[in-house]
């Protein structure tokens, strides 16, 4: 099988996983986030929740990138687009390792000359 064949099929088997697998993930997988918030009360209100109580989250603030595209392993934050988040993550992963890949191939390439390997003198 060709290196190209088995890119493809790697990218594939990739794609078929991060798109099926993911969709089974736990919506809310952060387990330090679930130990922070016991003993707190979570009071939800249409647009926002509220912490309530003592427990070591009631201080925190939304990250950063809360409110980015692909933020809570959705997308825009509908639900049942996991799946469609787990792919674009994977393509974006793909097209980063391979970008890396390929400048990191042009660094390493030895100098080229013209004698044949194991000659060196006329």
């Amino acid at each position: 099988m060709s290196r190209k064949a088995v890119l493809i099929v790697l990218s594939a088997a990739v794609l078929l996983l991060a798109g099926l697998v993911s969709s089974f993930a736990d919506p809310n997988p952060d387990g330090l986030e679930a130990a922070t918030v016991r003993g707190c009360e979570v009071a939800e209100s249409d647009t926002s929740e509220s912490l309530a109580g003592d427990c070591p989250a009631i201080g925190a603030t939304d990250h950063a990138l809360a409110t980015s595209p692909l933020a809570d392993y959705t997308v825009a934050e509908r639900d049942g687009t996991t799946g469609v988040a787990g792919i674009v993550g994977a393509v974006a992963t793909l097209v980063f390792a391979a970008g890396l890949f390929m400048v990191l191939a042009r660094r390493r390439k030895p100098a080229r000359t013209d004698a044949p390997l194991g000659k060196t003198g006329p």
